[in-house]
């Protein structure tokens, strides 16, 4: 077998004789009358057109047949269709340069009349065809390099063109966010961008990629979250507005994290997050209905249900049931950091005990939560940005939604008292002074938008990779993501 060098030579060497030819092998225009998919659809009538002979385009997948005959599948990216070469049909010139200088890979501009074989095979026969732009690599169905899966991920263009399954997710991620917009754009939400550079990071707890803004001479943050700048919009009067922002968080990579991800986020005015747990029920239901046309997602082996409500339940209560820590709310940091010994859960200088609960409801409740679940009762220091539980202000009016031990959505009523939130922001601060790389800034322009005065408010944040994964019964975050981060070849 040639070695990729040797078929990449060869290539070359064909590239080379179009041009003596005076064929440019790469030319700046082509004729496509159709697409492919059309040509399917249609074929009985624009069989039967009074202009017989039409220009179809595509890449080259297979060139079957020898002598004076060439069968050639072909696609355009809509569809995959035949092509047929004969020599008392096709010019001899034409049908000899085909065969002496197309690979697979390669494409080409066809242009011929429809007809149907003796197997009844929708095909063109083709009078003249066109070099549109020749391949000097081959294919991965040739090269083996790509059944590593590490180059899957980095040669996801390749990886997307040999695999349907593949292809047919990120159509999937595509069709989901366009529902997902439509559904905010038709509750009356308003579409706004934020900046992916800021000043300070904030929004969440993360540790942010840091660089330096030359001119300006000072260190900015890549975005961890838009939170705080959508929050100045509620400030500004908007009452509705949503983000489908990259966001970016300088941590570990796994099957669930990636450090550049998408996340939709909106915000209500007025709204709460027990009014935003109903709407985020409704916007998931619809969006699997109408991009699935069913009630029913399998994932991980198990069909989760959305054709019922949703089930709530305390995340303190999930701690006392799967962790066994009957006291969350009173236990010491002394006393929880031996629990967490006990469970297996590792525990950084610094952490804090919301930090370390949180961890062990990671690894002890979370895997337990298949079916639709929303989470409430969150320690307040679990979530500085959110409003004191009106009856308990121990704890936050917040709200998560798990679904098959991920992930999908943080929600809560939007803390708007300028005088608390300065206080938990303090706190956070003295937390990363401790130790804790992930704690929260002490951002005082926010503050002073928040004096200013910002309406009660509900706010939500999806995962939207978790999101397709969930919904594509895939089990790695990068499979969802067209161009994952990776560790650069060694």
């Amino acid at each position: 077998m040639a070695s990729l060098e040797e078929i990449r030579d060869g290539r070359i060497q064909k590239l080379e004789g179009l041009r003596t030819l005076g064929i440019d092998p790469y030319p700046v225009d082509s004729k496509q009358d159709y697409t492919l998919e059309i040509v399917h659809k249609d074929f009985a009538k624009l069989s039967k057109l009074k202009k017989k002979s039409i220009h179809l385009v595509g890449r080259v997948f297979s060139v079957r047949g020898q002598g004076a005959l060439a069968f050639v599948d072909f696609s355009d990216g809509t569809a995959m269709f035949q092509a047929v070469l004969k020599k008392d049909e096709t010019l001899d010139e034409e049908f000899i340069r085909f065969r002496s200088f197309v690979d697979i890979g390669d494409f080409v501009e066809f242009e011929g009349t429809l007809f149907t074989t003796q197997t009844k095979q929708k095909s063109l026969l083709v009078k003249k065809w066109k070099m549109l732009a020749k391949s000097l690599r081959p294919l991965p169905e040739k090269w083996h390099g790509l059944q590593d899966v590490e180059e899957r991920f980095r040669r996801r263009y390749l990886d997307v063109l040999m695999s349907q399954e593949v292809r047919d997710r990120f159509i999937v991620r595509s069709k989901v966010i366009t529902e997902m917009r439509r559904i905010l754009d038709d509750a009356g939400y308003l579409e706004v961008e934020t900046p992916a550079l800021q000043p300070l990071a904030g929004g969440a707890s993360a540790k942010p990629f840091v660089t330096h803004h030359n001119a300006l001479d000072i260190d900015m943050y890549l975005r961890i979250s838009p939170e705080l700048y959508l929050k100045r919009m509620l400030v500004s009067g908007l009452p509705k507005v949503y983000e489908i922002a990259r966001d970016f968080r300088n941590e570990g990579i796994d099957a669930t994290h990636n450090p550049e991800f998408t996340m939709v986020e909106y915000y209500e005015a007025y709204s709460t997050a027990e009014k935003q747990m109903v709407f985020t029920e409704k916007l998931l239901k619809t969006i699997i209905k109408n991009v699935f046309k069913t009630t029913a997602i399998t994932f991980d082996g198990n069909v989760i249900d959305f054709s019922k409500p949703f089930t709530v339940v305390s995340y303190l209560d999930l701690l006392r049931t799967y962790a066994l820590i009957t006291d969350p709310e009173t236990i010491t940091l002394e006393e929880l950091t031996l629990k967490a010994s006990q469970l297996g859960v590792k525990v950084d200088k610094g952490d804090s005990i919301a930090k370390i609960l949180d961890n062990i409801y990671k690894k002890t409740c979370r895997p337990k939560i298949i079916q639709p679940t929303f989470i409430i009762d969150y320690p307040a220091d679990y979530l500085p940005l959110a409003k004191r539980h009106p009856k308990n202000k121990e704890l936050v009016d917040a709200f998560q939604l798990v679904i098959g031990s991920i992930e999908l959505v943080k929600a809560f009523s939007e803390l708007n008292d300028p005088i608390d939130q300065k206080d938990r922001l303090v706190k956070e601060s003295d937390k990363q002074k401790g130790g804790d790389d992930e704690a929260q800034n002490d951002d005082q322009d926010f503050i002073e938008a928040l004096e200013y005065g910002m309406p009660p408010a509900g706010g939500v944040g999806i995962g939207i990779d978790r999101l397709v994964m969930f919904l594509t019964d895939t089990h790695n975050i990068k499979e969802v993501i067209f161009f994952p981060t990776m560790r650069p070849r060694e």
